[in-house]
């Protein structure tokens, strides 16, 4: 059985006795019958690991570090992932296997085509959310970064910050020409941008255009809303990154 990993924002050193954040000490005791004396790692998301052991148990448990050492399970490919926001399980699959695919951050967009209509107070609820599940993603792939799910933005407001972005920009398109293979290796770090359910529509896809976004088709069939990133990071890792 492996060493179960937990993600704890506090600092992290050898000899050094943390308590662990509730959420982490519930999961680990109620969820994974953790008991005091087992082994577990712990990361704070700046790029180590450290093993531990479960010193006390109970409501304030605490673990003791026996080490700590640096980490480095990032892609040499920096891609930050633009994604229109999808219903429910999509949205969450979609950060879950980005993160698993080495994406940066991740920044979800409100456009016209996007299903769920989140009011400006729930959204902090929402983005709090999609940063726990990229803390899971985080836990389980073994990654020593934690990808920053950004604020949630309205298409229009997002794109004209875009615009004067120096990075290589892609949007997916099921009618673009161009496909990955067709392309030279990025000079630095890639904007992938991603619809929602239905995609973008035109006017979107005019503007993504005008703020030099190449479209990009991932082959002949046109993918669901939360596979299609996850196909275009992975063939992007093959190509440039992972692979």
């Amino acid at each position: 059985m492996s060493i179960p990993r937990f993600y704890c924002p506090i600092p992290l050193a050898p000899g050094r006795e943390a308590t662990l954040p509730e959420p982490v000490s519930r999961h680990a005791q109620s969820a994974l019958r953790l008991r005091v004396g087992d082994s577990l790692i712990l990361f704070n998301g700046e790029g180590e690991e450290c093993m531990a052991i479960l010193d006390r148990g109970g409501r304030e448990a605490r673990a003791r570090i026996l080490e700590c050492r640096a980490v480095d399970r990032e892609s040499p490919l920096e891609v930050v992932l633009a994604q229109g926001v999808s219903s429910g399980e999509r949205m969450d699959y979609t950060l879950q296997k980005s993160v698993e695919l080495g994406v940066q951050a991740v920044l979800p967009l409100i456009t016209r085509r996007t299903v769920v209509r989140l009011d400006p107070d729930r959204r902090p609820r929402r983005r709090a959310h999609w940063q726990g599940v990229v803390m899971s993603a985080c836990e389980q792939c073994g990654r020593g970064r934690l990808p920053e799910v950004g604020e949630i933005l309205e298409y229009p407001e997002w794109i004209g910050l875009a615009r004067d972005m120096a990075v290589t920009k892609f949007m997916l398109d099921p009618e673009a020409e161009r496909r990955l293979r067709d392309l030279p290796t990025p000079d630095g770090p890639v904007l992938l941008l991603a619809g929602p359910e239905g995609g973008f529509d035109p006017a979107e896809r005019d503007i993504a255009l005008a703020a030099g976004f190449l479209p990009l088709r991932l082959g002949p069939r046109i993918l669901r809303t939360e596979t299609a990133a996850v196909a275009a990071l992975a063939a992007m890792q093959a190509l440039w990154g992972d692979g």
